[in-house]
């Protein structure tokens, strides 16, 4: 860890820090209400790109970089149920609801495939339920799922249901305790919950974990024109269009160029709560300073980190409003630029890195990682 790196990883300071980036010829964050056209303020047409998708990319970083250990895992995610990993913490040293399926081989194979909320062993015939249902036809869905069946099968599961269903009954209540266990140990397995927080849901709700970082908004310098570029293919799909045409057509969303600046926050505070360590914080910076470099992609076109500044405050309420800090880091485009379409098109202005206590910022330090 350089001295930088160490100066602004203690999980007991406070911190504000102003991200910038920039995009060019790409989509940095498509919007679904407007087929995929890079988001806008349609008043000012300033670019947009929301908290969600950065927080996205520093998860995916996370768990590119970090695969093997096991503290650094990530929630939100899509190969697994959120609700999923939660009971399995929740039911952690607890038998889950389980029954022996009688032998019938229509019936095994249908429990051979996989479902989310169930654990088949076909060569014992143990059926486990780790869903967050506790009745008869919640538990019938969830083996159904979205399979058509006749009455007569639906039989057979809606008996399996209900011996799942009263040996739920049989489970230990889950009481405040409980709860905040599951949430300190979810906060100890996924690096995104100790960071971001979450909302914790699943048979029993576990309540909502407040993260110490938060993010905004990114919004662009200047606006930006939201082009929709058509594009061919020299193929064709289907074999009925071959004979009738050569290419296919298709869409391509972007913007030429955009500056984006975005502000974020760490609350001590809520650290404690959710557990932070130093080396939490230093993997959330360096994820930050490479954020787009294992991000690569063609409709994103070419994003780059322009500014990392991180203010480090002496005292753990705070030494100054965040936004006073904010105003301190100016950018502007170029007196003689009219349509910006690079970095170096603009300026940035900050103080010089270290104290601010001679600008009126007594126990505020200032940090450039980029």
């Amino acid at each position: 860890m350089n001295s930088k790196y160490k100066f602004i990883c203690d999980p007991q300071k406070r911190y504000d820090f102003v991200f910038l980036f920039d995009v060019r010829d790409g989509n940095p964050n498509g919007d679904p209400d407007a087929g995929n056209l890079p988001r806008v303020d349609p008043e000012t047409m300033h670019g947009l790109i929301t908290d969600v998708a950065l927080k996205r990319k520093i998860r995916d970083y996370v768990a590119l970089t970090r695969p093997q250990e096991p503290e650094y895992g990530i929630f939100i995610q899509s190969k697994v149920a959120l609700n999923r990993l939660y009971l399995d913490v929740l039911y952690k040293g607890i038998e889950p609801p389980s029954a022996v399926v009688e032998e019938d081989e229509e019936l095994l194979d249908f429990l051979e495939k996989e479902r989310d909320e169930f654990d088949f062993d076909p060569e014992t015939r143990l059926l486990r339920y780790i869903g967050e249902g506790t009745k008869i036809k919640d538990i019938l869905e969830a083996l159904k799922g979205e399979t058509e069946i006749n009455k007569d099968f639906e039989a057979k599961l809606k008996k399996i249901a209900e011996t799942l269903a009263s040996r739920i009954k049989n489970l230990p209540k889950v009481g405040r305790e409980k709860r905040e266990e599951v949430k300190q140990e979810m906060a100890r397995l996924y690096f995104d919950i100790r960071m971001f927080g979450a909302v914790l849901t699943g048979g029993t709700n576990a309540g909502q974990v407040r993260g110490p970082v938060q993010l905004t908004f990114s919004r662009s310098v200047d606006p930006v024109l939201p082009l929709d570029l058509a594009i061919t293919r020299k193929a064709v799909t289907k074999e009925a269009d071959r004979r009738r045409k050569e290419t296919e057509m298709a869409r391509k969303p972007l913007i030429p160029y955009g500056l984006y600046r975005a502000h974020g926050f760490y609350n001590p505070f809520l650290a404690e709560r959710t557990g932070v360590s130093k080396k939490d914080l230093e993997l959330f910076w360096e994820a930050l300073q490479y954020l787009f470099e294992f991000d690569r992609s063609a409709s994103r076109g070419e994003m780059a980190v322009r500014g990392l500044f991180v203010f480090r405050h002496e005292d753990k309420k705070g030494n100054a409003p965040a936004h006073k800090l904010f105003e301190l880091v100016k950018v502007r485009r170029q007196e003689s630029v009219e349509t910006p379409r690079s970095f170096a098109d603009y300026m940035v202005a900050t103080p010089p890195e270290g104290s601010l206590d001679g600008m009126g910022f007594a126990g505020v330090t200032l940090v450039r990682l980029v």
